[in-house]
């Protein structure tokens, strides 16, 4: 019963904060436009700290899995260097990417599973370093930070489901290809609105490092 309320705690504010995004900023990641074309962009990114967690099964299902894990630990469940906790402010986007260490370049026009697990990941306030974050108490939620890179996206609204995801990722690398711009890794899901948003009212992007 703890459990639960505790769960149902934690879906209000998280509620509260995106539905407060709407008036006022929630913190993203600093980047820099190099180039827009419509819902295109390339971009340049400055160093990031994630808070991650590896997740095994379907992309609903490891989406939904590691957003609870990590929001457990934005929420309290750490501990400082003086043994206290310390709730971390919500960011967007929250992103859910296949994980695989031995794919140096896109294999596919899609967003699948690989290797048997997905990293999902959310990003950390800029205020905060490794060093000042506090540590999470559950083992499976790591701290790690993402050095500066370029990145392609594509924006897009409404429900980002599988056959979605493809066709959106499909445009973005035919994009790139274009430009003779050649992406490395595989492709990120970004989602910055809660799973209970209007689908009118939702931004997600498909990202390609390159």
């Amino acid at each position: 019963m703890n459990g639960l309320l505790k769960c149902y705690t934690v879906i209000m504010v998280l509620g509260s904060l995106f539905i407060a995004g709407f008036v006022m900023a929630i913190e993203e990641p600093n980047y820099a436009i190099i180039e827009k074309l419509d819902n295109f962009e390339l971009r340049s990114y400055e160093p990031r700290i994630v808070a991650q967690t590896l997740v095994s099964g379907s992309m609903d299902k490891a989406s939904n899995d590691g957003f609870r894990r990590i929001s457990d630990y934005i929420f309290g469940n750490n501990r400082t260097d003086d043994g206290t906790q310390q709730k971390v402010s919500m960011t967007v986007p929250v992103t859910l990417q296949p994980q695989s260490e031995n794919i140096s370049m896109i294999t596919s026009a899609s967003l699948s599973q690989s290797d048997g697990q997905w990293r999902v990941e959310f990003l950390m306030p800029n205020q905060f370093t490794l060093e000042t974050l506090p540590t999470p108490n559950n083992l499976v939620v790591t701290l790690r930070e993402i050095p500066a890179g370029h990145y392609a996206a594509i924006r897009f609204s409404g429900l980002a489901d599988e056959v979605v995801i493809a066709k959106r990722t499909t445009e973005l690398i035919n994009w790139l290809d274009n430009r003779n711009i050649t992406p490395v890794g595989q492709p990120i899901l970004a989602r910055y609105n809660a799973p209970w948003s209007l689908p009118f009212l939702r931004r997600n992007e498909v990202m390609v490092a390159y």
